[in-house]
């Protein structure tokens, strides 16, 4: 049989390792990664090995040669671009054998799985690709794959979210495969095995087999995999041949080494040919030091790893840091956890060099010097900068003006050049000086700046559209927290950001590929005239035009700002609707933009107090950003945000008799028997809001999508959560029935729902999935978001926090008793399955 190893990686996380060498030439230990796979190849007899490359490739090809010396048969395919995985094999299709599968297997991976009953197992089944799988603590980075009892392949899931983890197996990229497959995979054409060549083989119901195999696997893809691997390694766990001899205490040497008697080592250690431990050396395992490298008098290693030919000055401490080849790390440096000093850098005495800071290669630091930030890398060595609110950070400590400037110039790099963004802001200060630093580093890439000022957030995103701009940036104050400020990108719908473009924009930040444009081609900075009365208009028009006499002359409103700057256009809208209002806190207070839960409910009673006084038909109150609102009713009391969706889905299916509402799977019941009242529709969706805006702009027929915490979406006017347009949306909904929102609160189904929220690490959370997952399949008939398990008049939803270590679980009961003990119930299962 042959085998195909890919190694056409660049391994841009793996950066600066990666820079000088393709990611399967990078050390683990005593070898290159792909060498530990050839060795695993010739242990199980495949020694017929083709390999593809591309990124970097004479590297490789001069290593390796035909393979003689290392006992295996070797040729090369060559690629010009990247094709993919799948398109890889199909390039390197005329030196594969027509009528026996083939292997293949990644080069940029750990593992010392039995290939043998791989095989074994793919002849068995018939099929027509078997993927070799295995369980992981933590799939998100994966594809996950569902198999059933016999193996048989029945869903793909590339890169899930936490609410779409099903399961913790996931493929871990070595396959069999039957050469009848590679006649559907173009030729010269980017193709992928996970995302391409499989589905589509499964949707056309061909047999594929997935194997679990035991054994040790890791995929080396980031600086953190890489460590963990070396000390995987070290300590024995992987199952593969061992260069050197072990001299005792689990010190393993290759060649001849220098140890002086002075010197402490506690393994487990590899020490490489050639190299030099001083007088007074401390090295703790799991370490490494490779070839030639001197590691000189009284120096301390601790859990690091050093490439060769390097040199460790003397007292110089190393604590879990990679020092890569040719590098002179001087007396008395301090590098920290995390820490990664690529080829040919001279760290000069006495520096300290700060946890997870990247310094490129053949660069300088100072005699003494302090270095907190990565040089020529990005600020802090993030590895992943988008979460849940966009790019969230301490102010001044995680989002300072340095990075927000180069985080404008990745943006503005993945646009094409001569396009136009918006920036906006809320009112405080902080977002103010990091918005500032964004606009600088925006036009460096060729991208002009149209600045909003600051403007409420729909309004923001409304005008992204509008204007036909390329996207667009928020900066506001987090409404969980004064410290932090969070940083949401637009696209060019004013949509949140997909997935990919957020992946452009990291890859562009880590890799500090920006595009700096000539003098003449730099962007320019323009500033906002009158755009405002763009939304407004457009705002107007979208109201029903038979209720504008009814709300000029009938109603009163109490709206309370919270001190955000939504106050000139929402008045504005009210003026020309003619309509009576009382505004609390219309002028902007950046000092009140956050308030504690205590200062925000004591808000919520004081509108609940004044609202029946001033005998309003409504109190209402915005979110700092004007896309949330908390409603009162006219009687003083204040709408959960339940109920507020409820009472929003029974007047708009009333005024579109057989219409369509989404609601988040975590909604009651109550807007199913809704729907059965007034004959419309209900669409279960996604929790989080973007996922729902997104579903507002791929299904026409909806007329609300709401979240249950009070953001509202009106698809009819803009497929964004719009404060504003809610609140006179709501208005003229209660205008067009003729009734009173008490009245409709009243007559809204009761829910008895619960919730908790139940710890759980990371690496536990895929194993709980899958575990859920395979005991409920009966009773889980569709996965939106998380696992909903029906049980008749009842429902739990087992949904794992995609921000932090916790797994929520919500019920809803046939009473509130019961609804709290089906809470308990799975939560203590959650519980036991970790």
């Amino acid at each position: 049989m042959k085998a195909v190893l890919m190694a056409g990686g660049e391994g841009s996380r793996l950066r600066p390792l990666t820079i000088s060498r393709p990611k399967p030439m990078v050390p683990i230990v005593d070898r290159p990664v792909m060498g530990h796979i050839i060795e695993l190849l010739k242990r199980h007899e495949i020694t017929d090995i083709i390999i593809t490359v591309q990124y970097l490739a004479n590297i490789i090809q001069d290593f390796y040669g035909d393979g003689s010396a290392f006992d295996v048969n070797i040729t090369y395919s060559v690629e010009e671009v990247p094709l993919g995985t799948a398109g890889a094999i199909k390039y390197a299709a005329r030196l594969l054998d027509d009528d026996e599968p083939f292997l293949v297997i990644s080069g940029d991976a750990l593992t010392d799985f039995d290939l043998g009953a791989i095989l074994e197992a793919h002849q068995k089944s018939n099929a027509v690709a078997t993927l070799t799988l295995t369980r992981v603590p933590n799939p998100l980075e994966y594809g996950v794959v569902i198999t059933d009892e016999s193996g048989r392949i029945k869903q793909f899931l590339e890169k899930p979210s936490w609410g779409e983890v099903f399961s913790d197996t996931v493929n871990t990229g070595i396959y069999v495969v039957d050469p009848v497959v590679l006649e559907d995979i173009p030729l010269n054409e980017p193709f992928d095995f996970s995302k391409d060549l499989f589905p589509m083989l499964l949707r056309r119901g061909n047999l594929l087999n997935g194997y679990i195999a035991e054994g040790y696997w890791t995929d080396v893809g980031t600086i953190e995999a890489y460590m963990r691997a070396c000390a995987d390694y070290l300590s024995g766990l992987v199952n593969l041949p061992r260069l050197g001899v072990n001299i005792g205490g689990d010190i393993w040497t290759e060649g001849e080494v220098e140890i002086a008697p002075d010197a402490q080592l506690h393994g487990p250690v590899f020490l490489g040919h050639g190299v030099k431990i001083k007088g007074g050396t401390l090295i703790f395992g799991p370490s490494v030091v490779r070839d030639y490298t001197i590691v000189d008098s009284r120096a301390t290693i601790d859990r690091s790893v050093i490439w060769r030919n390097s040199y460790i000055g003397e007292r110089a401490e190393l604590r879990g840091a990679i020092v890569c080849k040719q590098c002179n790390i001087k007396s008395r440096s301090l590098l920290f956890e995390g820490v990664v000093v690529a080829d040919g850098t001279i760290i000069n005495s006495g520096a300290v060099i700060q946890p997870n800071v990247k310094i490129w290669p053949s660069k300088e630091v100072e005699e003494g010097a302090t270095v907190s930030a990565s040089i020529i890398w990005g600020a802090q060595g993030r590895r992943v900068l988008f979460g849940r609110y966009g790019i969230t950070g301490l102010v001044n400590i995680d989002l300072t003006p340095e990075f927000c400037a180069k985080l404008g110039a990745a943006y503005g790099a993945i646009l094409p050049k001569g396009s136009t963004v918006t920036m906006n802001r809320d009112a405080h200060y902080t977002p103010r000086m990091l918005k500032r630093a964004l606009i600088a580093g925006i036009p460096s890439a060729g991208i002009n700046v149209l600045d909003l000022h600051s403007v409420p957030i729909p309004i923001a995103r409304y005008l992204t559209c509008a204007l036909k701009a390329a996207g667009g940036i928020h900066v506001r104050l987090s409404p969980l927290d004064n410290r932090v400020v969070d940083i949401k990108f637009f696209d060019a719908k004013g949509l949140d950001l997909g997935s990919d473009t957020e992946r452009k924009i990291e890859n562009t930040y880590f890799r500090e590929d920006y595009r700096r444009v000539y003098l003449d081609e730099i962007g320019r900075i323009a500033e906002t005239d009158g755009l405002h009365e763009l939304y407004l208009d457009n705002f107007i028009e979208a109201i029903h035009p038979s209720v504008f006499e009814t709300l000029a002359n009938q109603w009163s409103i109490v709206v309370d700002y919270a001190s955000s700057n939504a106050a000139p256009q929402l008045g504005a809208i009210l003026r020309r609707l003619n309509v009576d209002v009382v505004e609390l806190n219309s002028n902007t207070d950046e000092d009140r933009l956050f308030q504690t839960a205590d200062q925000f409910n004591a808000g919520m009673q004081r509108l609940s107090a004044i609202v029946p006084v001033m005998n309003a038909d409504l109190g209402v109150r915005l979110d700092s950003g004007s896309e949330r609102i908390f409603v009162i009713d006219d009687t003083g009391q204040r709408l959960t945000d339940t109920e507020l969706l409820a009472a929003l889905t029974a007047l708009v299916l009333e005024a579109n008799p057989g219409g369509t509402v989404a609601i988040p799977v975590t909604a009651p019941r109550l807007f199913d028997r809704l729907a059965e009242r007034y004959g419309g529709k209900i669409k279960r969706t996604k929790t989080a809001l973007g996922a729902l805006m997104q579903q507002a702009t791929q299904c026409n027929q909806l007329h609300l999508l709401g979240d249950g915490a009070g953001s509202l979406i009106f698809p009819g006017f803009y497929p964004i959560a719009d404060g504003l347009f809610a609140i006179v949306k709501l208005m003229e909904l209660l205008a067009r029935a003729n009734v009173r929102l008490s009245e409709v609160r009243r007559t809204l189904p009761r829910s008895t729902m619960a919730q908790t929220k139940v710890p759980c690490r990371w690496e536990h959370k895929g194993k709980v999935m899958r575990i859920l997952n395979e005991q409920y399949a009966e009773r889980s008939p569709e996965h939106i978001d998380g696992i909903k398990i029906e049980l008749g008049d009842e429902w739990v939803l087992i949904l794992p926090d995609p921000d932090g270590p916790f797994i929520h679980v919500i019920a809803e009961g046939t009473s509130d008793e019961q609804a709290k003990i089906l809470t308990e119930k799975y939560a203590g299962l959650v519980m036991g399955l970790q």
